[in-house]
């Protein structure tokens, strides 16, 4: 019979050790049948003490185990003024390993779970408890520049897959006993560790306890990413607007705890949550606050601009051109007129093919070799785009209106904020077409009564502007120089 197709051996893991070494391995090598990574060693020390040392190959560091533990204790015995060892209460006791962190558990889904996080299991014949040493030593990726945020200024360096390197870079950046870390282990078959951070005396009480009770009520299967805590515990899934903001920068997410925000770590993503996240962060770059102050205020109002321009041109072009020629001056109305003579389509047609062909040369783009990716999404564009105007499918000025809203939320800092300004042009251009600007109101009224609506985490999403705070509002649209330094 093929091992493959054998049934899994019901055992319950929540059962205690016994006292016998034989019953604790047979129980353990049940539980991890078919695991060809995990290694069971019987050691025989001096004075006929057995011990079984667990541990899952390529999580350890060898080296540590055999000069740190084996060899001390197999070559030289167990150091003189120390008695006979019949514990793992002893062993930990009397210091016998050089390891820094140690600890013991009783049952058998306990010592299971942490041998696969990769930590070394020493079992003693006659001790019903686990000693667990964390030697965990595991291939992780070293610390890059950010990907999806790039600044001129600033830190260049990025969170990893490795949970603890990303504490570390936030512990370097607050150094602070009032930066908290709490620990929690989500999925029932990935057990991935998630750290809510914030600094205690900065982050509202009210806001803090909301966070831990979503995140505790959270029943998954498994977690691979942070994506799959931002689904779990967001507010509403029904808002194209994101409301949680996901940074791969340490400085970034350092400013958002030093604002009374909370941070979600999850070991095995470099994408860190925020919480919570208002409308205007994500319109803010990572160097908004490392440039001069004239330049990023001249830079916030392009962006505004230029999300506005994303969003509103091509319904408010289909307006003017199809229900409002009177306000478009007249010889460019008339060179839009010939343009479109030959055109086969309605402009809203037009836009509709020309705006699905753009998005799905964007998605071609991300999702091709990095080499060719961009080359196919711009000149991709540029050859359908050409040759669809030649041919007499697309009239030529649609090409520039999508092509001027595409490239417009490019100017949007964060990708993903940019997604929701994308998603609601289509909505507008129905609207448009079938209302003209009476339809692009209505449809812009109805976007803003969201936004007015939305409060992620008791937060008012529009904040510090709807309702507005005079001293904060400020800082959104206009970055005000730094207070001088005090003369000495």
């Amino acid at each position: 019979m093929n091992s493959a197709n054998q049934k899994p051996t019901n055992i319950d893991p929540n059962l205690p050790l016994s006292r016998h070494l034989v019953d604790n391995e047979h129980m353990l090598k049940t539980m991890f049948e078919r695991c060809s990574d995990v290694i069971f060693r019987d050691v025989t020390l001096q004075g006929d003490t057995k011990l079984l040392f667990i541990y899952v190959d390529g999580m350890i560091d060898k080296d540590i185990i055999q000069s740190v533990i084996l060899k001390p204790l197999i070559y030289e015995g167990i150091p003189q003024g120390v008695g006979p060892i019949d514990s793992i209460a002893q062993m930990c006791d009397q210091q016998l390993f050089a390891v820094l962190q140690t600890k013991k558990v009783n049952t058998f889904r306990d010592a299971a779970d942490d041998i696969l996080k990769g930590h070394l299991a020493i079992l003693a014949d006659g001790e019903p408890t686990v000693l667990l040493t964390d030697v965990s030593d595991y291939e992780t990726r070293s610390i890059e520049e950010p990907s999806t945020e790039s600044a001129l200024r600033g830190t260049r360096e990025s969170f990893t897959e490795s949970l603890r390197t990303n504490t570390t870079m936030l512990r370097r950046i607050i150094v602070t006993p009032n930066l908290k870390m709490e620990s929690y282990n989500i999925g029932k078959l990935t057990q991935t560790e998630v750290v809510l951070a914030y600094i205690d005396g900065l982050v509202s009480t009210s806001m803090l306890d909301e966070i831990r009770s979503r995140v505790e009520r959270i029943d998954l299967q498994g977690v691979l990413e942070s994506g799959y805590i931002e689904e779990s515990i967001e507010d509403t899934h029904y808002s194209p607007f994101p409301q949680m903001l996901s940074s791969e920068r340490p400085d970034v997410v350092s400013a958002g705890l030093m604002e009374g925000r909370v941070a979600v770590l999850v070991n095995g993503s470099p994408i860190t949550l925020v919480v919570p996240m208002t409308f205007w962060d994500g319109l803010q770059a990572p160097d908004d606050y490392y440039e001069r102050f004239m330049y990023i205020t001249m830079n916030r109002w392009i962006r505004y601009l230029f999300a506005l321009f994303a969003i509103l041109f091509p319904s408010v072009y289909i307006a003017l051109t199809t229900y409002h020629p009177e306000m478009v001056p007249p010889k460019l109305m008339l060179s839009i007129t010939g343009l479109r003579e030959q055109a086969p389509f309605p402009t809203v047609i037009e836009v509709f093919i020309m705006e699905f062909m753009f998005e799905g040369l964007r998605e071609a783009g991300i999702r091709l070799p990095q080499q060719i990716g961009p080359l196919v999404s711009i000149v991709g564009a540029l050859v359908i785009g050409q040759a669809a105007v030649q041919a007499g499918i697309i009239s030529a000025p649609i090409v520039i209106v999508v092509s001027a809203a595409g490239i417009s939320s490019f100017v949007i800092p964060r990708y993903r904020f940019g997604y929701p300004m994308r998603m609601l042009r289509f909505p507008l251009l129905v609207l448009s077409g079938i209302f003209g600007l009476f339809g692009t109101a209505i449809g812009m009224i109805a976007i803003l009564s969201h936004l007015i609506h939305l409060t992620p985490f008791g937060s008012p999403y529009l904040q510090p502007v709807a309702p507005t705070k005079k001293n904060r509002a400020k800082n959104v649209f206009l970055r005000l120089p730094r207070k001088r330094a005090s003369k000495s």
